[in-house]
């Protein structure tokens, strides 16, 4: 009889471990995703922007501070070419981003935005970024990845430096298993 109990409490406990793995990896991210748009917590800026004619702010200047970081997992040397731009509100400004994949493999790599203060994400608006697909390099190959953004002139008084950060995973086996490269959503991922 006690064989019967213990199989039933190992069943138990790995219907929770699969309900929690399950709840975890399908169901916890769209929740966050939806929370975070929600609330504008995590920072994260929003997709592509269509640029519009705007009245460029001469009178002011806002700070942007570039952060490059890789994922745990990821191999490569990802980096902004400037550490930081000043900035009207309402100009177009252009800069890049240095990856170098230093592996002996071809790999593919995705960067996630984030944004402080975090209520500056919805004034910050990306016309061209890297981050709207994933980065394909072939081995020991540099390239250098485009951004050009607008701060929009209705970005509050209060906030004169923002930072805009950029985390790089290795997608090179999602990227594989996918028929179409856009297939993965940046803003979900990370």
């Amino acid at each position: 009889m006690k064989v019967g109990a213990n199989a039933k409490v190992t069943i138990k406990l790995l219907a929770v471990a699969t309900s929690m793995l399950v709840f975890a990896i399908f169901i916890m991210p769209p929740i966050y995703d939806v929370f975070c748009e929600i609330t504008g917590l995590n920072g994260k800026t929003g997709g592509r922007y269509e640029a519009v004619p705007a009245e460029v702010d001469k009178n002011r200047l806002v700070t942007v501070q570039f952060v490059a970081n890789n994922n745990e997992n990821m191999p490569w040397e990802f980096r902004p070419s400037v550490m930081s731009l000043k900035v009207h509100p309402g100009e177009i400004k252009d800069t890049v981003f240095i990856a170098e994949n230093k592996t002996s493999r071809d790999m593919v790599g995705q960067a996630i935005p984030s944004m402080v203060p975090f209520k500056a994400a919805e004034y910050f608006h990306k016309t061209e970024c890297f981050c709207f697909n994933q980065q394909e390099l072939k081995a020991g190959e540099t390239a250098e990845l485009p951004l050009r953004f607008i701060v929009d002139p209705d970005l509050p008084a209060s906030v004169n430096t923002v930072t805009l950060s950029y985390t790089l995973f290795d997608v090179t086996e999602r990227f594989a298993n996918k028929t179409d490269k856009n297939d993965i959503d940046p803003e979900r991922e990370g």
